[in-house]
This record gives structure tokens, C-alpha cells and sequence, in this order.
């Protein structure tokens, strides 16, 4: 099944990095919640995922002036064995990473939190019931004062029905006690869009009432594809627009205004996959044609090239590039 690990990469590392880890919306704004009339700059929307556990990470206020971006996404919040959310399952959110996020916020940025990735103990699974889950939530909220959360729902947790659903039904009451808050669900597809898996999730926001702002799709490790990298994403992104479509009964304008891509620069985990600048432009070109909810990729560590005899992995992208050539791209996209 051609579902996007996009942990994977970092995994490997991960697990030998001091065995960091267990593992590795609406439109956009000049800030979160305000309309986004003739934004000057990118807003939530844009918000590349930047992981700090391994992989070389910049420091992300860095991030922020060397590229115009205005939101990072942070990942990953994981189980520490039972329904405690801690960043990779074993760093507290008192930490290092709080510090990055002051960090961020000092320097006129902000945080999307991202629960879960392909490697480790999810919380989805690790908490027993969907009040539980919303209570392990609910605690990294209020621990940063966040605006915005990205439940990355991957392997075992995005393939079991009653994860998926706990999943659901735990963000419909975080969406009812904290007003405003964006909140996104990020898992793999194929070329055509979602598998019946994913579909399957969709349909069970749309029957629970969960109100998502960015149903949001990992174009990549497909397993094959025909065609280019930004072409395949977008058609994707379309099968995608259908099926929030079909779930919510949205019309098209408002079906691609609940939809986000998450793509994946340079090198990814296929050998017939490249991820180039200009396909970037081809995914920023539909962004802004359709005002999708959500531009991410994974990730900021990878912006940079390969050093001599390095490859493409968790800290570089196996492109020749220039420092941060894929993040200044969809810096560009203000909703």
C-alpha cells in the first residue's frame, strides 16, 4: 500500500542518534486567525516541518529570517509508552524544544505542533479512550498556548478503525474547547488521491461533524508513479478536493479550501522519486490557483545540499540547491 512514510528517511538516524526518539489551514495569513485580505507574507498555511531530536536541525529563529516564513511546524509529539505526550516520546515539554519555541515567537514567527510521524509510540494508540487522547492534546496546547496542531497520522494508528476514530473524536472536543484553534490530519495517498484508508478517515470526520481545517496528503513514496513529481502531486491533491468533496457535500471552491499538501524535498525514500525546485513552483502554482488550506513539506533539515560524501537523508536533500531554495518557494504563498 503506497501510504508516505515520511519518517522513514530520519528514522534510521533517529534510532542511533542516542536513540533520540522511539522514532522519528484555512487560508493562509499574516497571523492566525485574521482574514487574509492581500496578505503580505505567508501565515499558518505555510508552516515546513522542522525536527529537532536529530538531523542537524538550524535554529529555527535562523529558519524564519533566512526565509520569509512566519510558522514552523514542529514535529514530533509522540507516546512516552502510556497516553504522555512527550516530543519523540522521551523529551519533556519543559525542555529544549519550549526554548526553540520561545525562540520562534521572539523573533515574530510561531508553532504548528505535529503529534505522531511514522516511527514510535503514537498516542492514538497508547491512549484508551477518545477523552484520553484529547487530554494528552489538550496538555501540549496548553503547555505552549498553541494556535494551530498537525496530528500526522501514519502507519499502525492511520490503518486501525478504532484509532481512527478515537482520533476524531478526540479533536472534535479539542476543537470544542479551544475556540479558533486550526487543526490539521496529514497522512500518506496514492497518485489518484486517498486509498480506501485514507477516504475512510475523511468519512469519519465528516460523520463525527469534525469541523478540519486542512485534510492534508504526503505526495511521495508512492511506490510508482508516472510522470513528474509536481504533476503526480497535483493530481493527487485533486483526487483528494474529491473526496472531502464527497464526505462534507463542500462545493469545489470550498473542498479545496479544506485541503493542504505536504510534499517532500529533493531526494525521498524512492529511488524514481525527485523532488525538484521546479516542481515545487508546479505545486505553488496550484496552491494559489485553488487557495488550499495548507503548503507544507517535509523538511526544513533537508533544505540545504549534501556535503562531500553525504547523501540525501535527514539533514540534506541530495540536490544541488541553494540554502533553503525549497522553503523561500513556498514562502511565497499567502493564501
Amino acid at each position: 500500500m503506497p501510504i508516505a512514510p515520511r519518517t522513514l528517511i530520519a528514522a534510521a538516524a533517529a534510532m542511533t542518534a542516542a536513540q533520540v526518539a522511539l522514532a522519528a489551514p484555512g487560508h493562509a495569513t499574516p497571523t492566525a486567525d485574521a482574514p487574509s485580505s492581500a496578505a503580505a507574507s505567508p501565515g499558518v498555511a505555510v508552516a515546513p516541518y522542522e525536527y529537532l531530536g536529530w538531523g542537524n536541525p538550524q535554529a529555527p529563529a535562523s529558519v524564519l529570517s533566512a526565509t520569509g516564513v512566519k510558522w514552523l511546524t514542529l514535529a514530533f509529539v509522540l507516546s512516552d509508552g502510556g497516553c504522555n505526550p512527550k516530543w519523540d516520546g522521551s523529551r519533556s515539554l519543559t525542555g529544549s524544544d519550549k526554548t526553540a519555541i520561545n525562540s520562534i515567537r521572539s523573533a515574530g514567527g510561531d508553532v504548528v505542533v505535529s503529534f505522531g510521524g511514522w516511527s514510535g509510540n503514537k498516542l492514538g494508540e497508547h491512549c484508551s479512550s477518545a477523552s484520553a487522547l484529547a487530554g494528552a492534546y489538550q496538555k501540549v496546547i496548553d503547555a505552549y498556548g498553541l494556535k494551530a496542531i498537525d496530528i500526522d497520522i501514519e502507519s499502525t494508528e492511520f490503518s486501525n478503525g478504532t484509532v481512527q476514530q478515537r482520533v476524531i473524536d478526540a479533536l472534535k472536543t479539542v476543537k470544542s474547547k479551544n475556540s479558533g484553534i486550526k487543526t490539521y490530519i496529514t497522512f500518506g495517498t496514492t497518485p489518484s488521491g486517498p486509498d480506501s484508508t485514507g477516504k475512510s478517515l475523511i468519512n469519519r470526520g465528516a460523520k463525527a461533524g469534525l469541523a478540519v481545517d486542512g485534510w492534508t496528503i504526503m505526495p511521495f513514496d508512492f511506490g510508482s508513479h508516472s510522470g513528474s513529481m509536481g504533476s503526480v502531486t497535483t493530481a493527487a491533491a485533486d483526487g483528494l478536493k474529491n473526496a472531502v468533496k464527497s464526505a462534507y457535500g463542500y462545493s469545489d471552491s470550498v473542498a479545496y479550501s479544506h485541503i493542504g499538501i505536504s510534499s517532500m524535498n529533493g531526494k525521498t525514500d524512492e529511488s524514481d522519486e525527485t523532488v525538484s525546485t521546479g516542481d515545487f513552483q508546479t505545486i505553488l502554482s496550484y496552491a494559489k490557483s485553488h487557495h488550499i488550506a495548507r503548503l507544507t513539506f517535509w523538511a526544513v533539515n533537508r533544505d540545504r545540499k549534501c556535503g562531500s560524501g553525504e547523501s540525501a537523508g535527514d539533514s540534506c536533500s541530495g540536490v544541488s540547491q541553494s540554502a533553503y531554495a525549497y522553503s523561500k518557494i513556498f514562502a511565497q504563498y499567502t493564501g
